[in-house]
């Protein structure tokens, strides 16, 4: 835990970090954190075009709250892993130069994205307390699920950055790889929404909800935030165990390669 601890030790280190991601994200532009508002905004616009009006009128009650959140979550996964993936070679000069906890590199990416997420999920919060009055006890379970999520993503944002440098075949397969995982994701449909052709695939969508780590944390999510209850207890403990597990496996890819980062860069 010592990777993770030298978030606190090194934290003046890892504001300035975290500043110059941030500032570089957002240099010379007037709105700034609003402008990471308008990708989820156009994307709901456009999928609320062709899966609400061209295809089909969805039957989900509140659907752009249900589609919002979904997108939120996913948009702060994406842009993460695929920002971090490429954080420590971006850095090169800088890890060549001088010697310091290298993780906070990858980590910064992550903290600059969780801060259009924390926007993101405060909107959310909003909307959903002026339109979904059975989910206004519930709806703030969707920020301690967000931090838990924030962290699964850190350490599997963290192992994808040491692998990268390694192997830097990973953020090609990464990119490639984020579309069909898109919307094998729950965000565009729900076992609700597929009607009788979930009950004729019901192995599949367990293999789709259960081997996809980051369909859980969308379901508990967004049942927060739009459904007026509580999430599913198992999709909680599988966002828990994911978190922990991530952030240990970013701890483990870190320390296995840590000596090999400078050399390979």
């Amino acid at each position: 835990m010592t990777v993770y601890a030298d978030l606190l030790r090194y934290r003046e280190l890892f504001s300035n970090l975290f500043r110059r991601d941030f500032h570089a994200k957002y240099k010379g532009s007037f709105l700034g954190v609003l402008w990471s508002l308008l990708n989820p905004l156009i994307l709901l616009g456009v999928y609320l075009l062709v899966f609400g009006v061209i295809f089909a009128k969805p039957k989900t009650p509140h659907y752009p709250l249900y589609l919002l959140a979904g997108l939120a979550t996913w948009i702060f996964f994406a842009t993460s892993v695929q920002s971090a993936a490429r954080s420590l070679i971006d850095s090169a000069e800088l890890i060549k130069k001088v010697r310091f906890p290298r993780q906070l590199v990858s980590l910064s990416m992550v903290a600059t994205q969780a801060v259009t997420y924390a926007v993101m999920t405060g909107v959310l919060i909003v909307l959903s307390l002026i339109f979904v009055a059975g989910a206004r006890a519930d709806v703030w379970l969707a920020i301690p699920l967000g931090v838990l999520f924030v962290a699964e993503v850190a350490g599997l944002a963290l192992a994808l950055a040491c692998l990268n440098v390694v192997f830097r075949d990973v953020e090609h397969v990464l990119t490639a790889a984020l579309l069909p995982w898109f919307f094998i994701t729950p965000i565009l449909w729900s076992a609700q929404t597929l009607g009788p052709r979930a009950a004729s695939h019901p192995t599949l969508l367990s293999v789709l909800h259960w081997a996809n780590p980051v369909a859980p944390p969308v379901f508990a999510i967004r049942d927060a935030i739009w459904s007026g209850r509580l999430p599913h207890v198992w999709d909680v403990v599988y966002l828990v165990i994911a978190a922990a597990a991530s952030l240990v496996l970013g701890a483990v890819v870190f320390r296995s390669v840590d000596d090999r980062i400078a050399v390979e860069l």
